[in-house]
C-alpha cells in the first residue's frame, strides 16, 4: 500500500513537473531584425545612433542581424507566480563588437515582488523612451548592464492612508562587460578599466489615488555605482606624496565593496590624505506632476542630476537640471504625443574646489565634472554615456580617450508623434544644444549643434508580423560634424501560442 502511494505520489509530482516545463515554452514571441545606415560624412547622425541602448553605430556604415526569443509575464497573468524570460542575439558590422549578446535574462514576480537576473532593457518611467532626450542617471543610450534586479513591479499602495500614498523600490548589482572593448579602444597610456561592477538602487513614493483623482505627483530618487574590477593609468592628486603605483590597480571587488557601494562607503586608491568614496557614484533627485482622464494627458517633471555628494542636498543650490512636459492628447490623426524638455550643466557647484589643508582649512565642493572620474573615467559603457546622450559619449572622442569632453551644455529638445494611419505611426525629434566643454578644459569659443530626426514605421496588413521603419537624420553646427544619414530597418514578429 505504501509503496503504491509512493509511485503514485511520483508520478504525479512528475507529471506537475513536466506540465510546468510546457508552460514555460508556451506563448513565446520571436523576432528577427536586419538594420541598415549610411551617412554623408564619416559619423553617422546623433540621433541615429544616441538612445538606442547601444544597438547602433557611430560610424559612416553600419547594419546588424538580430533574432531573439522571449516569453512575457504577460503569458502567467492568471498565475501567482510568473516566469518570464529572453535571449536577443546580434552579429553587426562597423559595431564595436561584431558578435553580442544584447540582452539574456530570466524575470520572475510574484505578487507585486519582481526579480531579473541578466542582461534586459529596462525602460525609464519618467522620460517617455520614445521622445525624450534621456534621463541622467539610469538612460537607454548604452548597452544593457548585466544584472540581478530585486524591485516592486508596481507601486505598493500604503492602506493606511486609503491608497493616496504608494510606494516603489529598486536594488541591484551587476558586472560592466566592456573591459576588452577598452583595451583596444583607449590611448595607451589613458586610464580604462575592466571587470569592474555596478551598483543601483531608487525609492519612489506617488501621492494621488487614480480611482479618485486625476491629479498625482511622483517624485524619488535614484542612485548608480561603478566600483571594484581593476584599473590602468590612474593618476595621483597634486598633494599625494605617497609611493603608490597606480599604474595597474587591483579595486575591492569583495563583500566590503558590495558594502562601500551600497553605504557609499570606503576610498578610492588614488585619494591621497583626503579619503571620499570608493567608486564612481551618480544620482538624481527625479519628480512628476500629472492630469490624466480617459481621453488626455499631460505630464511636467524635472530631473536634478548629481555628482558624488556634493549636489545632493540643497547647500549650493539646484541650478543644473532637467525640466520637461509631456503630452498626450485625444485620439486624432495627426499629433498622439508632444515632449518639450530644457536641460542644464553648467553650474555644477561652480568651477572651484578644494580639500581643506593645515594650510588653507577650507573646502569647497565644485568642479563636479559631470560623468567623469580619476578611476574609471566616464559614466559610460562601450563607449556610450550610461545617461543622457547629449554629453557627448567617449566612443566620439578622437583622441581616444575614456572621458566626457562636453559637460557643460544648455539643451532644449522637442519630440513629436502620431498615427496618421492605422498602419503609419511616426515621430520626429529636434535638439538644440550649446557645450561650453567642461572646467578643466574650458572653450574659447561655445560650439553649438542642432540633431534632427524623421522617422516613419510602416505596419502592412498584408504582411502578417512585418514592420518596416525608415528614418533620416541630420546634425548641423559646429560642435560634431555636419551628416545627412538613412536608416532602413526590417523586423518580422511571431507570437507562439
Amino acid at each position: 500500500m505504501i509503496q503504491r502511494l509512493i509511485a503514485t505520489s511520483m508520478l504525479l509530482i512528475a507529471l506537475n513537473i513536466s506540465a510546468q516545463v510546457s508552460r514555460l515554452g508556451q506563448k513565446l514571441m520571436f523576432m528577427a531584425e536586419t538594420s541598415g545606415t549610411v551617412s554623408s560624412k564619416d559619423t553617422a547622425p546623433f540621433w541615429l545612433s544616441a538612445n538606442r541602448w547601444g544597438l547602433s553605430s557611430t560610424e559612416k556604415s553600419s547594419g546588424y542581424v538580430r533574432g531573439s526569443i522571449c516569453r512575457p509575464l504577460a503569458a502567467d497573468s492568471l498565475r501567482q507566480w510568473k516566469v518570464g524570460y529572453g535571449a536577443d542575439l546580434v552579429v553587426a558590422a562597423n559595431h564595436p563588437s561584431t558578435f553580442s549578446v544584447h540582452q539574456l535574462y530570466a524575470t520572475l514576480q510574484h505578487g507585486k515582488l519582481l526579480v531579473t537576473a541578466g542582461a534586459r532593457e529596462a525602460e525609464h518611467e519618467f522620460s517617455n523612451p520614445a521622445l525624450s532626450m534621456g534621463n541622467m542617471t539610469m538612460g537607454r543610450n548604452a548597452r544593457p548592464i548585466p544584472q540581478v534586479r530585486i524591485e516592486t513591479a508596481d507601486y505598493m499602495p500604503l492602506h493606511f492612508t486609503h491608497d493616496w500614498v504608494s510606494l516603489k523600490g529598486m536594488i541591484s548589482y551587476g558586472w560592466y562587460t566592456d573591459g576588452a572593448w577598452q583595451k583596444n579602444f583607449v590611448a595607451p597610456t589613458a586610464i580604462r578599466s575592466s571587470h569592474s561592477l555596478y551598483h543601483a538602487k531608487s525609492i519612489y513614493v506617488k501621492i494621488g489615488n487614480e480611482a479618485k483623482s486625476p491629479l498625482s505627483f511622483t517624485g524619488g530618487i535614484e542612485f548608480a555605482t561603478q566600483f571594484g574590477g581593476e584599473a590602468w593609468n590612474l593618476t595621483k592628486r597634486d598633494d599625494d606624496t605617497s609611493d603608490t603605483n597606480l599604474e595597474h590597480v587591483k579595486l575591492n571587488s569583495g563583500l566590503r565593496g558590495y558594502w562601500n557601494a551600497f553605504t557609499f562607503g570606503g576610498n578610492d586608491p588614488n585619494d591621497g590624505d583626503f579619503s571620499n568614496m570608493e567608486g564612481n557614484h551618480v544620482g538624481s533627485w527625479l519628480g512628476a506632476l500629472q492630469y490624466k482622464t480617459d481621453t488626455w494627458s499631460v505630464r511636467t517633471y524635472f530631473e536634478h542630476f548629481f555628482d558624488d555628494h556634493s549636489q545632493l542636498f540643497w547647500q549650493y543650490g539646484w541650478k543644473d537640471m532637467t525640466w520637461g512636459i509631456e503630452a498626450h492628447l485625444p485620439k486624432n490623426p495627426f499629433v498622439s504625443a508632444i515632449v518639450a524638455e530644457h536641460l542644464s550643466t553648467r553650474d555644477q557647484t561652480g568651477a572651484l574646489y578644494h580639500d581643506a589643508t593645515p594650510n588653507l582649512p577650507v573646502q569647497i565642493s565644485g568642479n563636479d565634472n559631470y560623468y567623469n572620474h580619476h578611476i574609471y573615467g566616464a559614466w559610460q559603457h562601450w563607449g556610450m554615456t550610461l545617461g543622457n546622450p547629449l554629453l557627448i559619449s567617449p566612443i566620439y572622442n578622437e583622441g581616444h580617450l575614456l572621458t566626457i569632453i562636453h559637460n557643460r551644455i544648455n539643451a532644449t529638445h522637442i519630440g513629436i508623434m502620431g498615427t496618421p494611419h492605422p498602419t503609419i505611426r511616426y515621430r520626429i525629434l529636434y535638439t538644440k544644444m550649446r557645450s561650453w566643454g567642461n572646467y578643466w578644459s574650458p572653450l574659447a569659443d561655445t560650439l553649438h549643434d542642432n540633431f534632427m530626426l524623421a522617422e516613419v514605421t510602416y505596419t502592412p496588413t498584408f504582411l502578417d508580423g512585418y514592420t518596416v521603419t525608415g528614418g533620416i537624420g541630420i546634425n548641423s553646427g559646429s560642435l560634431m560634424t555636419d551628416c545627412t544619414g538613412f536608416t532602413l530597418t526590417l523586423r518580422k514578429t511571431v507570437y507562439g501560442k
